[in-house]
């Protein structure tokens, strides 16, 4: 972990497969005992920044089981080791997110992270904390191309006044100001309630996710109409503002998988309450 702090050590995260979504019942590569380790055979997509990882973390399921998350293990995977393969993917953000195959991959016993056929607890605890900051960064990225919006509409002069002085302008600045603060406030209270560990920690999170990815890109869009055409040249930073928030929006489970979370949780919360 010191080294992964220090910048040493890149580490990547291989779940997502041919679904798409951040469930254990997408997950299909496996991994076989083989002597003292494991073999493992699948493939992964969405691996962020898995082409310079020194290690890549994946989720394999190495017993079959009638409950999905039960059976997956954790395998910490040397990114050089032989039948590993990454390819990097054009994507909507520009970041750098990798297709990766493992093709017959050896790996030791003591490269299993946690406990096996007990991974998926795991997964679903750092799923829930990335989600988390990424919930920040949206916000984070929202807020730049409001300041962007406005200080641009100040200076930006049409019929002999600055944009800023119609009302129209005001308005989009007024909607933006109200989601910027709205997804901030239940982001701050999803990490809240992920540090405190309470029980309905998974509902404020997918809550927070949900929200903040369909706000940011309500401001986002309405900076683009602030700016007018000049923002629609390829480099306006208005171009990625846009871009990390729309493919914020789709990492670590889009609005419709978050909002079957909510609505989970609050059947759950539901069913507890009349117990009681």
């Amino acid at each position: 972990m010191p080294r992964i702090a220090r910048g040493e050590l890149i580490l990547a995260l291989a779940l997502a497969e041919s679904t798409a979504e951040c469930e254990a019942s997408g997950i299909a590569t496996h991994a076989v005992p083989d002597g003292n380790g494991y073999v493992i055979n699948g493939k992964k997509l969405f691996v962020g920044d898995a082409h310079v990882a020194d290690y890549i973390l994946c989720a394999a399921r190495t017993r079959e089981s009638a409950l999905p998350e039960e059976g997956i293990t954790l395998f910490l995977v040397n990114a050089n080791s032989p039948g590993v393969k990454s390819s990097v993917l054009e994507t909507l953000g520009f970041d750098k997110q990798c297709q990766v195959v493992f093709c017959d991959v050896k790996t030791e016993g003591k490269m299993v992270l946690g406990k096996p056929n007990d991974g998926w607890s795991t997964v679903e605890r750092t799923l829930e904390q990335a989600a988390a900051a990424r919930c920040a960064d949206m916000v984070g990225s929202a807020r730049a191309a409001f300041e962007s919006a406005v200080s641009y509409a100040k200076t930006r002069v049409q019929y002999g006044h600055p944009i800023g002085s119609f009302q129209a302008i005001q308005h989009h600045c007024a909607n933006m100001a109200v989601d910027i603060d709205g997804a901030a406030l239940i982001t701050y209270e999803a990490a809240w309630a992920i540090d405190q560990g309470l029980p309905q920690k998974a509902k404020l999170v997918s809550m927070a996710e949900s929200w903040v990815g369909e706000a940011c890109q309500r401001v986002t869009l309405l900076g683009h109409q602030i700016h007018g055409g000049i923002s629609f040249c390829r480099d306006h930073n208005m171009h990625l503002y846009y871009r990390r928030v729309r493919a914020g929006a789709l990492t670590l489970g889009d609005t419709v998988f978050h909002r079957r979370i909510v609505a989970r949780e609050l059947l759950r919360e539901s069913l507890v309450s009349s117990q009681g």
